[in-house]
């Protein structure tokens, strides 16, 4: 039992290590020709650049369907970089 607890415990210490890498960690994402966004490994966007030449109000229903396409990729991303981190711990979890 104790080996169990030590094993949980130390799972516990590599999730919050994977944590914090995961918030200190940077994705740029340039799926759009002018839209340029910066999100965490966390899903936290810290930067979205927009070209003024996407702002034409003649392309509004365009540039939502751009940013929203980009928005989504960005998300994509940075769940792609989360999961490769967590494959680290994944193998250790008992009954995985």
């Amino acid at each position: 039992m104790f080996d169990q607890v030590k094993q949980l415990m130390e799972m516990k210490k590599k999730a919050d290590q994977i944590k914090r890498e995961l918030d200190s960690s940077s994705i740029e994402v340039n799926e759009v020709n002018g839209i340029k966004m910066t999100i965490t490994g966390a899903q936290d966007f810290k930067s979205i650049e927009i070209d003024e030449g996407l702002l034409n109000a003649g392309n509004r229903k365009r540039f939502e369907n751009d940013l929203l396409r980009s928005v989504n990729a960005a998300i994509k991303k940075s769940q792609n970089l989360a999961a490769t981190k967590m494959k680290a711990v994944m193998p250790n979890l008992p009954g995985m």
